[in-house]
């Protein structure tokens, strides 16, 4: 699993804690700052995900190379 997906993870429950505490107590910064860092976890986890899908494809090109170069 690609580094960017479980820090995103973090980011995004952080985030959601931080949002959430923000509506609680009525601090309407702590709740923008925790929106903003929650999405911005999204989108590292995205390119965790992509990173991971590159990695995938890459790994299976290669395998099927050595298998036609082996014949």
């Amino acid at each position: 699993m690609d580094k960017n997906r479980t820090e995103g993870l973090k980011h995004e429950v952080k985030g959601a804690v931080k949002e959430t505490i923000g509506k609680v107590t009525g601090n309407t910064g702590k709740q923008i700052a925790g929106n903003l860092e929650k999405n911005a976890g999204k989108i590292q986890n995205a390119v965790g995900k992509a990173s991971d899908e590159v990695r995938k494809e890459d790994k299976k090109q290669e395998k099927a190379a050595r298998k036609a170069a082996n014949g």
